[in-house]
């Protein structure tokens, strides 16, 4: 294994393959040496070494005769355990769905980045049925957050070995869903970037759902530019058209509800230290009340959540069959509170939903981001979430109420990295912009993320 590969960021790695200095089979190769040298084997529900075998070897093809298909071809990229992959059983973090067979063909854009030359490595673990934000899985084992010290810490969820994967230098990028902070979460936990992008950005063909009204994709990696070149490719473009902006005149919003509500001292400390640098830089920087936060759970606590009412829809026959002895039980438990949640319930969320959906972006000024913690706690230690399930669900719900905020809302974020706090475990910090407003934030984050991990 060369000692040049390890680690790197997608564009680091894309430089090296474009110029001949690494070649693709020999990156591939130095993946799968990685992954079966890491002591974690709870990371990967499956590999995917033949398929990566001919992928690698076709962009080696490519690559000499000058012939490359773009930016990405020949970087290796993971798969949450959501995604169909052709040949290959869809798990869902589940044990319950291996009658249903391989998938017959490739999820949307696992075919669109197959198709920008990208190498496909294997499947990620993750909650089961991407419902948790603790990344917990009794099935395939829970991955270790690498940032821990010699007590497991939670790698966050859904997409806990995707974030893992990155985090660990197994692979420069993979990809998640958001159904609730599925992709943020995890990224913040294991201090990398992780880009919840719009809902309906890229195509969900082939993905399995949790929630429709809220499910999004996006890539778990190492930097902002490495999400930017992803996200391009997600759409089927050769390059991406993201600018980089500017901090001098950047608007900033700190929403003074719910997000900072028993708030790690260390959270608060590692975020107002990036806040104080991106004003110092030039943004403008206020905090304000934000009501409409508030209102997103008073509508939960009268009809119910939105997620649940769904999932249990999704799962209901499942829910009342044998298979549900066969699953997590928290997730049993979880998804049968959905039974509650009755039709005029469901039509109420959803009124209210797009209400608040006007609120919120009516709001915000022309030109205002949204900036807080992504979560107001860093990784928790595992044992004590395996033991008590009483914890195990307060903590769930605490993880996730920062991030499910924007979900709701229809808006799409990004986390990044802004340091440390608790036992030395990463922070994110996560801006967010009304829906469809992708390239400002990605254009935004660019120019800030130097400033907000404290680089510059």
């Amino acid at each position: 294994m060369s000692g040049q590969d390890k680690g790197g960021s997608v564009a680091s790695l894309s430089a090296l393959l474009q110029n001949g200095t690494l070649d693709p089979v020999t990156l591939a190769d130095s993946t799968f040496e990685r992954i079966a040298g890491y002591g974690d084997k709870a990371i990967f529900t499956g590999l995917l070494q033949d398929r990566a075998k001919a992928e690698a070897s076709a962009a080696r093809v490519r690559l000499k005769a000058g012939r490359s298909l773009g930016l990405l071809d020949g970087i290796p990229v993971a798969w949450k355990d959501l995604f169909d992959t052709a040949g290959s059983v869809t798990t869902a973090g589940s044990v319950v769905l291996g009658p249903n067979g391989p998938a017959a063909s490739d999820a949307g854009v696992v075919s669109t980045l197959t198709g920008q030359g990208m190498v496909s490595i294997g499947r990620t673990n993750l909650s089961e049925f991407a419902f948790s934000g603790l990344g917990i899985n009794p099935h395939y084992g829970t991955p270790r957050n690498p940032a821990s010290g010699n007590d497991a810490r939670i790698p966050g969820g859904s997409s806990s070995g995707s974030a893992v994967a990155v985090a660990a230098g197994l692979v420069p990028v993979a990809i998640g869903t958001d159904t609730g902070g599925s992709i943020r979460i995890p990224a913040a936990f294991n201090g990398i970037v992780g880009y919840k992008a719009t809902r309906g950005r890229y195509s969900t063909a082939g993905v399995f759902p949790l929630a429709t009204s809220l499910d999004s994709l996006g890539p778990l990696c190492r930097t902002v530019q490495d999400a930017v070149w992803i996200d391009a490719a997600m759409r089927g473009l050769t390059a991406p058209a993201v600018r980089r902006g500017a901090i001098e005149g950047l608007k900033l919003v700190i929403p003074e509800t719910i997000v900072f509500d028993g708030a790690e001292p260390g959270v608060v400390a590692a975020f107002d230290a990036a806040i104080g640098r991106l004003a110092k830089a030039g943004a403008a920087v206020e905090r304000r009340a934000f009501p409409v936060f508030e209102a997103v759970f008073d509508i939960s606590a009268r009809h119910g959540a939105l997620v649940t009412a769904e999932a249990y829809a999704l799962h209901r026959d499942r829910l009342s069959g044998p298979e549900a002895q066969r699953m997590d039980q928290r997730v049993v438990a979880r998804a049968r509170l959905g039974e509650k949640i009755l039709t005029p319930d469901y039509i109420a969320i959803l009124s209210a939903r797009q209400r608040l959906i006007a609120e919120a972006n009516a709001a915000l000024k022309p030109g205002e981001l949204i900036a807080h913690p992504t979560l107001p706690h860093v990784a928790p230690l595992l044992g004590p979430l395996l033991a008590d399930d009483e914890l195990f669900f307060a903590t769930n719900a605490k993880t996730l109420r920062n991030t499910l905020i924007g979900n709701f809302l229809d808006w799409c974020g990004i986390s990044i990295p802004c340091g440390t706090g608790e036992a030395g475990m990463p922070v994110g910090f996560l801006l967010s912009a009304p829906g469809h407003d992708d390239e400002r934030l990605l254009s935004i984050a660019l120019a800030a993320e130097a400033v907000i991990r404290g680089e510059a």
